[in-house]
């Protein structure tokens, strides 16, 4: 990967984001950060919902259905990675502590078609 080129899985990862993000504006929702990194994990898409919501969302994409689809991908060790990258966002954003936080997932199925399936799971799971 020279000059920062982006690898094939990178592109479709990052058309998928640009899908899932537009598709929440779409749906009234505020995009606060995108690829939020730190050393416990990243989170694809932080946005307001209303006055007082938080979605943590995790963006996933699959060429098949096998093996459960994306949804299913996101297991035990990525919902702690998110829930603890969500943890530190959270103390260093103060002004988002105080909103209700909820981790979401959004599933973008063919995100380099004209027209990507996007399906979004709300609540798909806690921190608790």
């Amino acid at each position: 990967m020279e000059g920062g080129a982006l690898t094939w899985r990178q592109r479709i990862g990052n058309r998928a984001e640009d899908a899932a993000a537009a598709y929440l504006r779409a749906q009234g929702a505020l995009i606060l950060l995108r690829n939020y990194r730190c050393r416990c994990g990243e989170l694809d898409i932080v946005a307001r919902l209303g006055d007082g919501e938080l979605a943590i969302v995790e963006v996933r994409t699959r060429s098949s259905s096998a093996y459960g689809g994306a949804a299913a991908s996101v297991g035990a060790g990525k919902r702690q990675r998110l829930i603890r990258a969500a943890g530190r966002l959270l103390q260093q954003r103060k002004d988002l502590a105080r909103l209700r936080a909820r981790f979401d997932v959004i599933v973008v199925s063919d995100p380099c078609g004209e027209a990507p399936h996007i399906e979004w799971i709300k609540h798909a799971f806690s921190s608790a």
